[in-house]
């Protein structure tokens, strides 16, 4: 097996899946040496994400309140205005977010939106702080102009592995999403990749998707491993929710196989105590989102991750040591 550049992968599923089933402590006391050695142990990024263009997807994704496929009360909207997210943008900062991170349910942007999409990477670049976009499928030229604009990261996730990938989307394949990795390799953005655990997938697939991202011709700099959200009206609505012990394997093993790579606690934490969430950060996780809302979903407020962070000893990252 080789790559599509022709380098030969590093990582295999029966590597990973040694790792992963190492003795718990094994498994974090690994985790957390790789992690020093390549971050300050006691330091986590925060970000926040803003929902600039809310509902109405065409997408199916199993998982996505913000399909239009499903009924799940969320009601389409339209593409906020460039001051709004700039106002919002200078609040996260001022509350400690280094990076703004800014996502459209779009399959992908059409060119009537790009000159507004442009206006906001360029005023919250002016803020002094990272910005990252999560958009859709995106085309050479599209990455290209977000390169130009100043954007720093792409979000596009993988979300499963290729095997489980059928079960929760049809509307696009997972093809599609390592080739808009891809265009934005090429144009020289950053990449933030991870998936969904917890969807109704095998511990085999949690594993390959890991083994993918960590196989691309470059791993992705910021990987989140977001925890299921069962929304009502979802296809994945029931899912059965992963044994926390699990996450934190696979928390682990994400640090494990990229140790470079920013891990974010994403989706989830809501559902996660705070003894999940330490186990986490010990386990190799340095990034979280803040805020109340991740899009439509609920997150901690930042008064009770200050104050976990406070009992664990951890402060935020400043924007200058990223």
């Amino acid at each position: 097996m080789q790559l599509v550049d022709g380098t030969p992968p590093r990582w295999n599923r029966k590597e990973a899946e040694a790792i992963y089933g190492m003795p718990f402590n094994d498994l974090l006391f690994l985790a957390q040496t790789i992690h020093r050695q390549n971050f300050d142990r006691n330091r986590v990024q925060l970000s926040r994400l803003l929902s600039i263009k809310t509902g109405g997807c065409p997408e199916d994704c199993g998982y996505c309140s913000q399909s239009a496929h499903y009924e799940t009360g969320v009601k389409a909207s339209k593409l906020v205005d460039v001051k709004h997210v700039i106002d919002e943008a200078a609040m996260a900062r001022d509350g400690g977010a280094t990076r703004y991170c800014m996502g459209a349910a779009w399959r992908s942007p059409k060119e009537r939106d790009m000159d507004v999409v442009v206006a906001m990477i360029e005023g919250v670049k002016a803020l002094g702080m990272e910005t990252c976009m999560t958009l859709g499928m995106l085309d050479l030229e599209q990455a290209a102009r977000l390169k130009q604009a100043g954007l720093d990261y792409y979000n596009h996730n993988i979300d499963t592995s290729e095997r489980y990938y059928g079960e929760v989307i049809s509307t696009r394949t997972f093809a599609d999403r390592l080739e808009t990795l891809g265009h934005v390799r090429a144009v020289g953005m950053k990449v933030c990749c991870g998936g969904i655990v917890g969807m109704g997938e095998e511990k085999t697939d949690r594993i390959d998707m890991l083994v993918t991202l960590a196989n691309l011709p470059e791993p992705p700099e910021s990987v989140p491993i977001n925890m299921l959200i069962p929304i009502e009206g979802t296809p994945l609505a029931a899912a059965d929710a992963i044994d926390p012990i699990d996450f934190v394997r696979i928390v682990a093993l994400a640090r494990v196989m990229m140790p470079k790579s920013y891990v974010r606690l994403s989706a989830g934490r809501t559902a996660m105590s705070d003894e999940t969430q330490a186990l986490c950060f010990f386990a190799g996780a340095n990034s979280i989102f803040v805020g109340d809302t991740l899009l439509t979903a609920g997150n901690p407020g930042e008064d009770k991750d200050t104050l976990l962070f406070r009992r664990l000893g951890i402060e935020p990252m400043e924007l200058a040591t990223q």
